[in-house]
């Protein structure tokens, strides 16, 4: 399996599929690479060269006990782009990953990307703040750690529903979907699990935003309930000066699944174009 090492020597897995121009798919919290899957197999098929890697604390990446803060997991990013030498890099960045795509562009200055892509992303602040008055409470996430912390696996569990929207009226996420999606999120540190809600939580990205000067698509359903749009995707339009905004309309937070075909498609427009 192929492996790179960052700075402090962290190693990161990645798949590498395809040629032509690159990109870069950056997964969501508690997930791996392997999220993309139904992204990663479509986009390299039509001629794209597609590098999809597991955050440091996921998947087949090594484990360590620090460095789950934006700036490093940027630098991350930043070492991923130069060790595979990728030059006008597509990002895509999915919830959590969104927050990566937002700091290696102030912390890296955008270099080697032409595009940037945001997918149901945490940016730009997610937290409520005196001055962020509309954002989730802290109570919120407090739960969240609390739940991890006391059974892990099952609090995953009762995520990934509403990650995915299932519910009784919803037959389009089926069970086996779920428990690929647990299997992935078991494969976590349970550290690198709890330091990355505190992270994705807590980082202020609203200075970040000031940095997208590539053209970038944003990506939001507007049913999410696990990062609703009010409080992200529509907020960071505005913040992005040019940047698309696609709302699909009744969709939940994994769009990766879901609404895969049309994320595809939406996908590959905007790089192509």
């Amino acid at each position: 399996m192929p492996f790179l090492d960052t700075n402090d020597r962290t190693s990161l897995f990645y798949n590498d599929w395809g040629s032509g121009a690159a990109v870069v798919l950056i997964h969501g919290w508690p997930l791996d690479s392997d999220m993309w899957e139904y992204q990663s197999v479509f986009l390299a098929s039509q001629g794209l060269r597609v590098i999809a890697y597991d955050r440091r604390g996921f998947g087949r990446s090594s484990q360590p006990w620090t460095g789950y803060d934006y700036d490093t997991l940027a630098d991350d990013l930043h070492c991923v782009l130069e060790k595979l030498d990728l030059t006008d890099v597509t990002l895509v960045g999915f919830s959590m990953g969104g927050g990566e795509v937002a700091r290696y562009m102030t912390r890296h200055g955008g270099e080697r990307v032409a595009k940037t892509a945001l997918v149901s992303a945490v940016t730009p602040c997610l937290m409520q703040t005196p001055d962020n008055p509309n954002g989730v409470d802290k109570s919120v996430f407090d739960q969240m750690i609390a739940g991890l912390e006391k059974d892990r696996p099952n609090f995953l569990a009762s995520f990934g529903k509403q990650f995915f929207g299932a519910g009784l009226l919803n037959f389009t996420v089926t069970s086996e979907i779920l428990q690929w999606s647990l299997m992935m999120a078991m494969l976590g540190s349970p550290k690198a699990t709890i330091d990355c809600v505190q992270a994705f939580s807590q980082t202020d990205f609203r200075p970040d935003m000031a940095a997208f000067r590539r053209p970038t698509l944003i990506v939001h359903g507007d049913s999410d309930a696990t990062v609703p749009i009010d409080k992200s995707a529509r907020i960071a339009a505005a913040m992005i000066p040019g940047s698309e905004l696609k709302e699909y309309a009744g969709a939940p937070h994994a769009l990766m699944f879901t609404e895969k075909d049309r994320l595809n498609q939406d996908l590959l427009a905007f790089i192509r174009a």
